[in-house]
């Protein structure tokens, strides 16, 4: 017995709509098409399917039975066929992702949301590091792309798509009496104490080029942490250390009791952004990742120009 597919489909789209005219309008084929497929399942199977009137078709007793046995196993049938398909689309859409703490929740986790919507079998691997890390990973060919802060100079062997801009400031306490002058100035930090970040880290390499450039010596750290200041913000809050964080975390919760130095020294420019490999194509999953993280970086800059 060579019974095909379609014709079980045929049969039972005729079995729920009763008429042989509505079922072809519902599939798309033609009346003639329809009663052939109809007639070659019969002759498959061995006995009449429907009871012909004025009034449609009715179902004989054994096609009854033959309709409800058949519905079952084409639905089961379906249900394999969908997770066959998505076992494969997620072994073969694995997108791995290197991600800057500072950016997880803002930019990370709303891209991912929106694509697991969009792309439920797709899988993902995500590496949380420090930009160093990062563009190591992704230079090993460990990661597809990164979410951090852009280099001011970018690598040859690297490319980038900017989503936001995210600048740097330098930060004291509400009340600390650098903000009591009537004007401040880099040279003003010379007898500072310091909080910063270790200097494997962009950031700390900033506040040193940017004194190195005013003729100044390396920041005084009084405390160094691996990664930003945002985590241990409540010692900037109730000591005299200076220390450097990024505009969004200054303007959040971390940054309560604290306020930017008022001087242009004392903002580093910076843009957020995805990085990749030169001459490396990105899969069909890692593209419509990046065309979410750029909707969701126009979102965070829209809403940024909307508060100030």
């Amino acid at each position: 017995m060579a019974v095909r597919l379609d014709d079980i489909d045929y049969f039972l789209a005729v079995a729920q709509h009763g008429q042989l005219r509505r079922a072809a309008v519902a599939l798309g084929l033609s009346q003639p098409a329809l009663t052939k497929a109809l007639q070659r399942l019969e002759k498959e199977l061995g006995f009449t399917l429907f009871e012909r009137s004025s009034r449609g078709m009715t179902l004989t007793g054994v096609a009854e039975q033959f309709r409800q046995r058949m519905q079952v196993l084409r639905a089961s049938l379906g249900e394999a066929i969908k997770e066959a398909a998505d076992q494969h689309l997620g072994a073969m859409g694995l997108l791995r992702v290197g991600v800057s703490p500072l950016y997880a929740q803002r930019l990370f986790v709303p891209a991912c949301l929106q694509l697991h919507a969009q792309r439920p079998a797709a899988r993902m691997k995500v590496m949380i590091n420090l930009n160093d890390g990062l563009i190591a990973a992704l230079r090993l060919g460990d990661l597809d792309l990164t979410i951090n802060a852009l280099p001011g100079v970018l690598p040859d062997d690297l490319e980038a798509v900017p989503l936001m801009k995210d600048d740097l400031r330098l930060v004291v306490r509400d009340g600390h009496p650098l903000l009591a002058r009537r004007r401040v100035r880099l040279q003003d930090l010379l007898d500072a104490e310091w909080m910063l970040p270790g200097p494997e880290v962009a950031a700390r390499r900033s506040v040193e080029a940017r004194l190195a450039e005013a003729g100044m010596p390396p920041p005084r750290v009084a405390i160094e942490v691996n990664n930003t200041a945002g985590q241990l913000s409540r010692l900037l809050v109730h000591s005299d250390l200076v220390s450097i964080m990024s505009e969004a975390m200054l303007d959040g919760p971390t940054g309560q009791g604290l306020a930017p130095l008022p001087f242009a020294e004392a903002r580093f420019t910076r843009a957020i952004g995805v990085m990749m490999r030169k001459g490396h194509a990105l899969s069909p999953l890692a593209r419509r990742f990046l065309e979410v993280l750029r909707e969701c970086g126009r979102q965070k800059t829209v809403g940024a120009s909307d508060a100030s």
